[in-house]
């Protein structure tokens, strides 16, 4: 299995801490973000990693190298200046990704989440860790049925973590899902992955685990301190020596 780490956000709500550093290379517990997510998809086995890039998109070559020092090799996706959104950027890298099913992770968040409790072959188009909804998002986004499918509506919704297990086919007809949004006819296209997954889950082809453990999203200085200072106390261990 491959694996991507989506890092091409603009990081805005993190200004000025993202004025010259690109948000997964921003520090927390004594390493950038993104290092926290590859150290993860090397001990479960992964070697390729891509990594698709936009805004200071030369800074993560600067920082992580060729991912040799985390054991994984790392490939870049450049996308432009504009990002070209969650649906986008995973059908822009598809072309690295190859035609087998693929993990992908935001950049931006932290969990003690076990990568390798994914499946490798999800049942349907796509499989979603779902988390208890935080603060800064109490409605949730989409429902985790008793029988492990996910659902668009329904009662006691969760957040998507940002986690997941995607088979290339969801992406199959995009276009005309996605409707007419604004850069879904540029090159290459921009769009967002949501419609896709809603539409999957109108099929019952989109399966969930709901992760009761530690989940950020890192999207304001505030939570990046607070995930600091957490990680910072925890006890010093081997798998928290900064590469």
């Amino acid at each position: 299995m491959k694996a991507l780490v989506l890092a091409a956000g603009l990081g805005e709500r993190m200004r000025p801490l993202t004025n010259t550093t690109p948000k997964p290379l921003l520090e927390a517990g004594g390493k950038p973000l993104i290092a926290w997510h590859l150290e993860k998809l090397a001990a479960m086995g992964i070697v390729d990693v891509v990594v698709n890039t936009s805004w200071l998109a030369a800074r993560f070559p600067d920082v992580l190298g060729d991912g040799s020092r985390w054991g994984v090799r790392l490939h870049y996706s450049y996308e432009g200046a504009t990002p070209l959104e969650t649906g986008g950027g995973l059908f822009n890298a598809l072309t690295l990704l190859g035609d087998a099913p693929f993990l992908a992770v935001n950049g931006d968040v932290w969990t003690d989440f076990d990568f390798a409790r994914l499946p490798s072959e999800p049942r349907g188009e796509a499989h979603l860790v779902l988390v208890d909804n935080p603060p800064q998002h109490p409605n949730g986004d989409f429902a985790l049925r008793a029988d492990g499918t996910v659902a668009s509506d329904g009662e006691a919704r969760l957040t998507f973590a940002g986690i997941g297990v995607y088979r290339p086919s969801l992406f199959d007809g995009w276009r005309g899902i996605v409707g007419n949004v604004p850069g879904v006819d540029e090159t290459p296209p921009r769009f967002k992955l949501a419609p896709l997954l809603r539409h999957a889950m109108g099929r019952n082809a989109i399966d969930g685990t709901h992760h009761r453990g530690a989940w950020t999203d890192v999207g304001t200085p505030q939570r990046l301190a607070e995930l600091d200072a957490s990680l910072n106390a925890r006890p010093t261990s081997p798998s928290r020596t900064a590469p």
